[in-house]
């Protein structure tokens, strides 16, 4: 596989659980710049209840909206067939499904058991498949739970498996709470890469203990290349206690290119969709590379302005 692959879930993941509402418009702004910065995949939105999640609202009128550049890919969320309903009248091509690895976690994100959601994401998939559309199936607190603790490595490997054969197109391996360490990355990843093709696999970290980019490392050296991030650092799941910021696009896209991993990513823009993240929360955002970013982006535009006298 050439290069990495950034799945940006700002829209989606990062806005989720703010606050303060954000209109449709500064979402279709937002995405709009993260096309500009050239992202290749973004997740939009999710068609889940408005009273679980009301910022994701305006599904069913953000998502026909928006333009998709040739050859990127445009995702949202769907919890279940109802969801999926939406989301094909919608006009999506592709979804992504999430199925909790843990039985107290289904139950207090959804109200099912474990054994039930997985018959429910299964079903979501197959249909999905069945109307043509792409697919990504996420297994949510995989390395740890918030009400379970430690998530042990084989049921990662079986749910993963389980959605595999139900034909999801990836599997997104998530630490959503942010508890993860590169020892237990590699040890999911030893678990789930002799089933699953590595070119299958992606991760999405989240960055509550500061270790996100040193899981995101760990798992480049196994051979993985895609993985979720999220515009400035934005997002914390509203269901998982103690959930904070995804590991920021910006941070993995500097980690990818100083350790020559191509992204396809501009720096220039991603400082701007960082900027438009900011505006649309209504606080400053940012990975930690970006006072260097920003520098290095006004250090560029002076160069230019100086060639152009």
């Amino acid at each position: 596989m050439a290069g990495v692959v950034i799945t940006d879930v700002g829209p989606r993941d990062g806005l989720q659980s703010q606050q303060a509402p954000v209109s449709t418009e500064g979402k279709r702004t937002l995405i709009e710049a993260l096309w500009a910065a050239g992202l290749p995949a973004i997740e939009a939105t999710s068609f889940v209840s408005p009273k679980a999640v009301p910022q994701m609202a305006d599904a069913d009128d953000l998502l026909p909206s928006l333009r998709v550049p040739p050859g990127r890919a445009l995702s949202a969320l769907v919890p279940n067939r109802r969801g999926l309903e939406r989301a094909l009248r919608a006009g999506c091509r592709e979804v992504a499904v999430v199925l909790s690895a843990t039985e107290t976690m289904n139950q207090r994100n959804i109200r099912m058991g474990l054994a039930q959601a997985l018959d429910e994401c299964t079903a979501t998939l197959l249909e999905a498949r069945s109307h043509g559309l792409a697919t990504r199936a996420y297994v949510a607190v995989a390395f740890a739970c918030p009400f379970e603790g430690r998530t042990p490595a084989p049921r990662v490997r079986e749910l993963a498996q389980a959605m595999a054969d139900a034909g999801a197109g990836e599997l997104v391996i998530a630490d959503t709470i942010g508890a993860a360490s590169p020892v237990d990355v590699r040890e999911v990843l030893d678990e789930l890469l002799p089933v699953v093709p590595v070119e299958r696999v992606g991760l999405h970290f989240h960055d509550t203990r500061g270790l996100a980019l040193a899981n995101a490392w760990q798992a480049l050296g196994m051979g993985v290349r895609r993985f979720d991030a999220s515009i400035g650092g934005l997002g914390g799941c509203p269901f998982a206690p103690g959930a904070a910021g995804n590991l920021a696009t910006e941070d993995l896209a500097v980690l990818c290119t100083q350790t020559g991993h191509a992204t396809g990513l501009d720096p220039a823009l991603l400082v701007r969709a960082v900027d438009v993240a900011s505006a649309l929360v209504g606080y400053p955002v940012g990975g930690r590379a970006m006072p260097w970013l920003r520098r290095s982006a006004q250090h560029a535009s002076a160069e230019k302005q100086e060639e152009m006298k």
